[in-house]
């Protein structure tokens, strides 16, 4: 399998172009803040063919570069329909205006095409068995998606904003919601295998077993605790 992250734009977002191999078709997860010119050189790198765009959430981090990413290769955009209001007014997101100057470098919108997302669709994509897994709390709209283990590879989780390295996505913007964030840790994250890969929205990634032994809120969800006073991520 061959996984090309690389951060984008202001925020740092990972970006992702996953594909069964060199010289295949490819799936782009969340290409975010200025991210066209970094997909497009991966693209072009790994003689990539992309069939579609598939997005954790809305958030404007995420979804920055998603119309001129979608137009270059023709292909369609899959999001949760809860965020989906996002792509063409991100303010409402992030509970303020971006102001102008950042706005002004922003294509905002929604592609020809866009498709839903629902909790435990299984995509089938450039010979990919994609799982998806609802997980709000970050934001309503937020999912998760699962690659199985194969051959020599652990199974992959793609956590957007819901689980980063030490920490988790933050939920003081409009439709985040601790309870909400907390339960999608206990019910997406905790029966998952210990060396599942975790390759997040920002930072570097983990493991599901690294995450499950020093994560302070993993810990207390495993241990039937509340939220503990940490710092959380993301936009």
């Amino acid at each position: 399998m061959l996984i090309a992250g690389f951060p984008a734009g202001a925020w740092g977002t990972n970006c992702y172009l996953v594909a069964p191999a060199a010289g295949e078709e490819c799936v782009i997860i969340d290409p975010g803040h200025q991210a066209a010119d970094g997909v497009a050189e991966a693209v072009r790198k790994h003689r990539l063919k992309p069939v579609a765009v598939v997005l954790t959430h809305g958030h404007i981090d995420h979804v920055a570069s998603v119309v001129p990413v979608c137009g270059a290769h023709d292909v369609p955009a899959w999001i949760h329909p809860e965020d989906r209001y996002m792509m063409s007014d991100p303010e409402k997101g992030m509970g303020r205006a971006i102001g102008m100057p950042l706005m002004g470098e922003l294509t905002v919108g929604e592609p020809d095409d866009v498709r839903t997302l629902t909790d435990g669709a299984e995509l089938k994509l450039a010979g990919l068995d994609l799982s998806v897994a609802h997980a709000p709390g970050h934001t309503k709209g937020s999912v998760t998606f699962g690659l199985p283990e194969a051959a020599d590879i652990p199974p992959i989780m793609f956590s957007g904003d819901l689980l980063f390295a030490g920490s988790i996505g933050r939920t003081d913007l409009p439709g985040g919601d601790m309870a909400e964030m907390l339960d999608s840790l206990a019910r997406v994250c905790l029966p998952l295998d210990d060396s599942t890969v975790v390759l997040s929205g920002h930072g570097p990634q983990t493991t599901i077993g690294q995450e499950r032994a020093t994560n302070p809120y993993l810990r207390q969800v495993a241990a039937g605790q509340g939220a503990p006073e940490a710092p959380r991520r993301g936009m």
